[in-house]
């Protein structure tokens, strides 16, 4: 987890500060989603079905990463942090659920244009016949985002480099610069 980049720093330590949250992002993600991922090929090789999740994790964990960057950037989910951390953990979750799966909708939509198919060819595999699937990976992102904004709220009363300094020690200070 990093600081909060300041209007003072240079492009360059912005753009290293970025690529350090969407690495601590992207990483969260890819261990969580990467998880489940090989939990769904264990049971599908147990049914005799190759899959090899590693990349469909990696592909995912990134495009997740991108967009609850640009939720951050859009300050969606800011608001006071009044009372116990659970409200804001969970208005956090919430409102970034909500940001994922409309974004994850429209980057369908576009993939599927790309491809030359339909809005509604873009969307049958979300909405049609694998709508159970979908509801269940939906819960599944609620789980995961849970914990991430635990986090933030946590930094937002402890301080980040508290924060960080209570769970890895003296010696993380380089996830701090």
């Amino acid at each position: 987890m990093a600081t909060t980049a300041n209007s003072g720093e240079g492009i360059g330590q912005r753009t290293i500060h970025e690529l350090k949250r969407f690495a601590f992002i992207f990483l969260y993600l890819y261990i969580t989603l990467g998880a489940i991922l090989l939990m769904k090929a264990a049971v599908l090789q147990a049914h005799g079905i190759d899959f090899a999740p590693w990349g469909i994790a990696a592909i995912k964990a990134a495009v997740l990463a991108k967009f609850i960057l640009i939720g951050h950037a859009l300050k969606l989910g800011d608001r006071e942090k009044i009372g116990p951390l659970i409200w804001p953990t969970l208005y956090g979750s919430m409102i970034f659920l909500l940001l994922l799966v409309i974004l994850t909708i429209l980057e369908d939509m576009i993939v599927g244009f790309v491809h030359g198919q339909s809005i509604a060819a873009s969307l049958g595999d979300l909405v049609g016949r694998h709508l159970a699937e979908t509801a269940v990976g939906i819960g599944i992102v609620l789980l995961v985002l849970i914990p991430y904004f635990a986090f933030r709220a946590l930094a937002a009363v402890l301080g980040v480099e508290r924060l960080v300094r209570l769970f890895f020690g003296e010696s993380a200070r380089f996830i701090l610069r």
